[in-house]
């Protein structure tokens, strides 16, 4: 597959997923981005913006496996992974899969489980495996985890320590329609949920192939160098108390590479990596006294500091 493909299959995909989510089409572009660069996103936002609905319509736009699971306190490791279990006619255990054996997981409303059921994800979410009982087994490529939890509402919540955020590629908040796009989302549930209309629009094995053809987009020693100052630039400022780790910066590269594809370029731009950063970095700092908002106030400082790359790209 061809870089330039990409763009015209992602425009299909998104065309897909508009169905049924109206006036979200920078938003769909960053979760695809995510995927497309074999990352992990985390839908952050109050009930009722379409979060499990994007995640279905995304999954059933692929001819993938799809997988949920409703996180709740009572929820162990074990309903994630599986277990093994004894079979009296067969004498012997025999490992019977949990949900996180799928192609794309929707993990929802991921902070109303306890922290030692989070990290049951933790594995198959950054190496691809799950083990249990000493045995590891591989994930089926592709692997995409999509997890939402709700800010505002913290009774009965287990908030994701940084460990696991870091695990996250990308998080994204969706937000209220505007008036008409409102309505337009009222027409489209007159007659029924439109998610039943939305059918497959691309194989898993074109998936599997634009991930590695991403990897073939150019990004230059000069950007490289401007993501590590940039990063770099986190750890210093003094308003932060952790900055981005090496990770994070991996992740950046990454993504970037996969928005560039995504736009049918077969190279980063400076804009790229600005317009990206908030989503990769912001949930990976910690500040004093404040959250996100002060996050991505932080690295907009951070943008006019550092100066970015002259050549022309």
């Amino acid at each position: 597959m061809e870089i330039t493909e990409i763009s015209g299959l992602a425009a299909k995909i998104r065309q897909n997923i508009e169905k049924v989510i109206v006036g979200k089409t920078d938003e769909i572009n960053l979760i695809l981005a995510t995927l497309f660069a074999g990352g992990h996103v985390l839908l952050d936002d109050v009930p009722g913006t379409g979060k499990t609905m994007l995640a279905k319509a995304l999954a059933k736009s692929f001819d993938s496996d799809f997988g949920r699971i409703q996180f709740t306190p009572d929820l162990l490791p074990a309903d994630l992974t599986g277990i093994n279990y004894y079979n009296p006619k067969q004498s012997e255990f025999i490992f019977r899969k949990g949900p996180l054996f799928t192609n794309i997981l929707l993990a929802d409303e991921i902070n109303r489980a306890t922290p030692r059921t989070q990290s049951g994800l933790l594995e198959s979410m950054e190496e691809k495996q799950i083990t249990v009982d000493g045995q590891t087994y591989p994930l089926e490529a592709p692997y995409f985890v999509i997890a939402t939890q709700n800010p505002v509402e913290t009774q009965g919540t287990y908030p994701l320590p940084e460990a696991q955020l870091d695990r996250f590629l990308t998080r994204l908040t969706l937000g209220y329609p505007t008036t008409s796009e409102t309505v337009n989302v009222l027409k489209n549930f007159l007659s029924g949920t439109p998610l039943d209309e939305v059918k497959p629009v691309c194989q898993t094995s074109d998936l599997l192939e634009i991930q590695q053809t991403v990897k073939k987009v150019t990004i230059s020693d000069d950007l490289l160098t401007y993501i590590t100052l940039l990063t770099e630039k986190t750890r210093t400022a003094a308003a932060a108390v952790l900055g981005v780790s090496t990770r994070g910066a991996i992740a950046l590269s990454n993504i970037c590479r996969a928005y560039a594809a995504l736009n049918g370029r077969t190279y980063v731009l400076p804009d790229d990596i600005q317009y990206l950063l908030k989503y990769v970095y912001a949930h990976r700092i910690i500040c004093r006294g404040g959250g996100a908002d002060v996050a991505n106030e932080l690295l907009e400082e951070i943008v006019r500091d550092v100066k970015v790359p002259s050549e022309n790209y």
